[in-house]
């Protein structure tokens, strides 16, 4: 039985965002409601606390029935969190056929043997198995080796792996409040999948993802994924680190970074005053917008230290055509763009989802999901609908058919 609907749920420290797919007799995809929740039990991309969590999933699934209870019943969730880890695998067999010609199970013999790898800790499940390439009798760059003639198959892949209980607790959240899960995708995967073209991961592009608690990483080039990383810092540290040096509580240090916050200090005047009376009565004294310019800068500062780091280890920094885009809620920051390209000497841009290829019930609508916070959610959407040929194949069995392609 095919899907009605598909949910593309975005799980974060500070939100929730959903945004819900109907399909439509032609085949085609149609975005019919985008949606925005607190989110409470939740910290770095792991669950601290089930309870919290299950409750803030009973307000969202509670609006999300009011759609039709079928809404529910093939939810694409994002997974993220500092302890997933990426490490490269290769697999390597020999063609079975006496005339060399690759088939099918030499390709996915290849792709088992890739998936072999040993996880770093106890409790470790994979969750995606990237292939990067094939390598037929050393030849490189083969995306798609079925028909060739070789002796040798090779493939390239990288293992992305996550901490098992933690990837339990939150399935077993999203199921207690009544939902069904037809997949699983790692966050930055699902932002780069709704705000990149073909052209730019040809060229070489980078995605950053900047989240609550967390910042994401994915390096494409020809094609191709190259490398991807997670660091323990986000657009809350931001907020932290104003609370600290304004001297005011978490909330108001939040409302200021919103309402007067910049990323580039320079060219920020350094005499206009923001009264933190006004939005904290227990603040001290006026502040200037430099000086909340100057914190917010430190910050980000150290987060393009962290990307420019792993770029370097991937030979990449300051060299990627089609440069940086930046996506999460931390993006929306007015000079992020002017800062990103001062620090990692590359083009940046704010990545904004494209909906071309979806059909859009109204131009409000429209203006929700074009929305870099939004990125996420709508590439968990565009994901599932790949996985899923168009809704011709039930999330039960997809999912299914993907933890035995998945898990070794």
């Amino acid at each position: 039985m095919s899907q009605k609907y598909i949910t593309g749920l975005d799980i974060g420290s500070n939100n929730i965002k959903v945004v819900v797919g109907e399909l439509k007799k032609d085949g085609r995809l149609a975005v019919i409601r985008a949606m925005k929740f607190p989110s409470a039990g939740m910290r770095r991309g792991t669950i601290d606390d089930l309870a919290a969590m299950t409750r803030s999933l009973n307000q969202v699934f509670g609006e999300l029935r009011q759609i039709s209870k079928d809404v529910l019943k093939n939810i694409f969730l994002n997974i993220g969190g500092h302890d997933i880890n990426i490490q490269s695998s290769r697999g390597m067999v020999a063609v079975s056929r006496s005339d060399y010609e690759i088939h099918q199970e030499d390709i996915d013999r290849a792709l088992q043997g890739a998936q072999a790898v040993n996880l770093k800790g106890n409790n470790r499940m994979v969750v995606h198995s990237i292939t990067k390439e094939f390598v037929v009798d050393g030849v490189g760059n083969i995306a798609n080796p079925l028909g060739m003639i070789g002796n040798r198959l090779e493939v390239h892949s990288l293992i992305v792996d996550a901490f098992g209980p933690n990837v339990k607790n939150l399935t077993k959240c999203v199921e207690m409040a009544g939902a069904n899960i037809g997949g699983l995708i790692f966050g930055p995967f699902a932002a780069s999948r709704s705000v990149l073209s073909k052209n730019q991961k040809d060229l070489g592009v980078a995605v950053i993802d900047i989240g609550a608690n967390t910042t994401s990483l994915c390096v494409y080039d020809e094609n191709k994924l190259l490398h991807t990383a997670v660091f323990p810092v986000g657009s809350g540290n931001i907020t932290n680190d104003l609370a600290i040096g304004l001297r005011t509580s978490p909330e108001a240090a939040e409302t200021v970074k919103l309402s007067f916050g910049s990323a580039v200090a320079r060219g920020t005047s350094g005499r206009e005053s923001i009264d933190l009376k006004k939005i904290d009565p227990a603040a001290k004294g006026p502040v200037t917008r430099k000086f909340i310019a100057e914190i917010i800068e430190s910050r980000l500062a150290e987060i393009f230290e962290f990307v420019n780091n792993e770029l370097k280890l991937v030979s990449r920094a300051g060299q990627l055509p089609a440069g940086i885009v930046l996506v999460g809620g931390g993006s929306k920051l007015p000079g992020i763009v002017e800062l990103a390209k001062d620090e990692l000497k590359l083009p940046a841009q704010i990545g904004i989802p494209e909906t071309s290829s979806v059909e859009i019930a109204s131009g409000e609508l429209n203006l929700q999901v074009e929305d870099p916070g939004f990125a996420g959610a709508m590439g968990l959407l565009e994901w599932g609908f790949d996985r899923t040929g168009g809704g011709r194949e039930s999330a039960s069995s997809f999912w299914k058919r993907l933890i035995n392609y998945l898990v070794p």
